[in-house]
């Protein structure tokens, strides 16, 4: 496929809404326009990329209206992507045209140019902040993928595993009252790890794989202090 063969299909869009069209006026592959409204500007590119991205940046420079217009390929290519795609060209400020080639092509816009206005996740946010204000020392290296990474949860539950490591079978409010975790109960209830068990109501203990996990987390426990 050559990005020629996006200019027909977009062409005729454009057309069908009232424009007039044009190619190549000077570093714009596709400009139009429709009565005094403000000039249109399409950059082809038969798959979404960097440079396609660039070239539509380098155009806002001139016009406010600007899309990206794309094949729609296959899974790979689009539906895994799809969201960040949108994600990137909402953030921007960029249009998005995806065009359906075949006998009979056609355009859709999946996206018009706006001024970007983030909604912030104030929750999400919420949570990491209380992850960085809980966490002890800084116990993992940015970037790294395919490791268990030392949580601030993961270092209550060594807490607590440790504590019951060394004092056997124990009260929640105990683990709790020595340790600091004072979430220490519902942590220990969750045993998301697989550490603890409830030998009795309201007693907890340390299983073998949480014994484990006390030989494999000997360092990080060294770095949160002495036991409780």
């Amino acid at each position: 496929m050559r990005e020629a063969d996006l200019y027909v299909p977009v062409k005729a869009y454009l057309e069908a809404q009232g424009y007039t069209v044009k190619a190549e006026i000077g570093d714009c592959d596709v400009m139009a326009r429709r009565g005094d409204e403000p000039p249109v500007v399409v950059e082809l590119k038969v798959s979404f990329s960097l440079a396609l991205v660039l070239q539509g940046v380098a155009r806002q420079a001139m016009f406010d209206t600007v899309y990206l217009a794309v094949p729609v390929s296959g899974a790979r290519g689009w539906s895994l992507r799809y969201a960040d795609i949108i994600r990137l060209c909402r953030r921007l400020g960029l249009g998005l045209l995806a065009v359906r080639m075949g006998a009979a092509p056609h355009v859709e816009a999946h996206l018009d140019p706006a001024p970007y206005a983030p909604r912030k996740n104030t929750t999400r946010a919420g949570k990491l902040l209380r992850e960085f204000e809980r966490r002890v020392g800084d116990p993992n290296i940015g970037g790294t993928t395919g490791t268990k990474q030392i949580t601030a949860y993961r270092q209550d539950a060594l807490r607590c595993a440790r504590h019951l490591g060394e004092h056997g079978i124990c009260k929640p409010a105990d683990v709790a009252r020595a340790t600091g975790v004072a979430r220490a109960q519902a942590l220990m209830h969750s045993d998301h790890y697989g550490w603890f068990e409830r030998p009795a109501r309201g007693r907890y203990a340390l299983t073998p794989k949480g014994a484990e996990a006390l030989i494999a987390y000997a360092d990080t426990l060294q770095s949160l202090g002495a036991a409780g």
